[in-house]
This record gives C-alpha cells, sequence and structure tokens, in this order.
C-alpha cells in the first residue's frame, strides 16, 4: 500500500516512514501530484483540521492520503496555542521567535504549574468509504529556555522526562511523543485493514 502523506514538512514524513515502513506501507509526500494545494485549516479541533487535511489530499491526488495535526497545548495559557501552534505569532515567524515569545508569555509561571501536553490526531482517507482516525498524547512540562540539537517546532521547550524533545534520539521520540502514539495506533489500523482485504 502507498500512502500520500499530507505535509510538506521533511520531519513528520520522516517519522511516518520510520513507523510505517514494517509493515510494507510506502508513503511519499504530496509531491508531484499536487505539490502547489494549500488546505485552509478551518476546524476548531485537531481531529477535524486532520480530516479537512485528508480529505482534500485524497480528491486531489486520487490516492490513499494521511494527515495530522499537531500541537502543543499549555495548560498555564488555557490551553494555547492548541490548534494554532504552527501560526502562533503569525504563520510565517520562525520558531525560534515563536518559542521566545512562549517563554515570554510564561515568564512568572513557576515550575509545577508549567504542565503542557503534546497533541496529535491523524486521519487517513482510503477511499470514499474507508476512513480511520486516531489520537496520541504526550504530558510533558515547557522548559525556561530551549535545549537540544534535534527535533523541530517547539520540541526544544517541550521537557519529558527531565529532557527536551530535541534532545532525545528518534528512537526515544517515537517511543514516547505524541505523533509516535499515534502513529502505532494508525499502524494497527492499517494492519488490521489489510488483513481484513485477505480474507
Amino acid at each position: 500500500m502507498e500512502l500520500v502523506i499530507a505535509t510538506g514538512n521533511r520531519h513528520k514524513l520522516e517519522e511516518f516512514q520510520r513507523i510505517l515502513a514494517p509493515l510494507g506501507v510506502g508513503v511519499s509526500g504530496p509531491d508531484p501530484d499536487c505539490p502547489a494545494l494549500k488546505v485552509e485549516e478551518t476546524g476548531g479541533t485537531f481531529a477535524e483540521n486532520a480530516r479537512i487535511k485528508a480529505e482534500a489530499y485524497f480528491r486531489a491526488t486520487g490516492k490513499p492520503a494521511v494527515a495530522d495535526d499537531s500541537g502543543l497545548c499549555v495548560d498555564a495559557l488555557d490551553g494555547r496555542p492548541g490548534v494554532y501552534s504552527a501560526r502562533y505569532q503569525g504563520a510565517d515567524t520562525p520558531y525560534p521567535q515563536k518559542l521566545g515569545a512562549l517563554l515570554e508569555e510564561l515568564r512568572d509561571v513557576p515550575e509545577e504549574k508549567r504542565t503542557a501536553r503534546f497533541v496529535c490526531a491523524i486521519c487517513c482517507v482510503l477511499d470514499e468509504k474507508t476512513v480511520l482516525t486516531c489520537r496520541g498524547e504526550c504530558e510533558g512540562r515547557i522548559a525556561y529556555a530551549p535545549s537540544g540539537e534535534g527535533g523541530f517546532g517547539y520540541d526544544p521547550v517541550f521537557l519529558w522526562e527531565g529532557k527536551s524533545f530535541a534532545a532525545l534520539i528518534p528512537a526515544e521520540k517515537d517511543a514516547s511523543s505524541h505523533r509516535g502514539k499515534a502513529l502505532r495506533a494508525f499502524a494497527e489500523q492499517i494492519r488490521a485493514h489489510l488483513y481484513s482485504h485477505l480474507q
């Protein structure tokens, strides 16, 4: 099975590849089928946005399409930036500036109240009648300063078991992250789907 992953983010694509490859499921980005497709994320939840994107790429390519919507929810900020994580401080604002703004908002928040979670919702449109959905979460805290050389997005300020996501090796991150959890759940759904078609 080949799936189109509705993202231009190579880091996300690599995570999908690592977890789905053992199932014999191939993945590719939207190029060359619809490289210019832009989808407006108008949903109020991660699940709604994931479905909007998956359906748009399925219609555009005619191929099974998968999309995820994920973000950071900070308790002290009433769940912000949430579904607006990528658009926090402006969609084109570089992440170092987003991180700086987030840390400034939390400047006076003590450690015990810096709780947060990463959330990931995945939607896969296999055909007109078959839609798979799943969700993963990872609980952590917001650091006082960025750390780590890897990861992307908000990873440098999200602490899990004392280390930032940006400091984890890929295997550690896959085992603990919101996207890793959602992808493993998705992999089980794909496995069940493929098995059912062999009966």
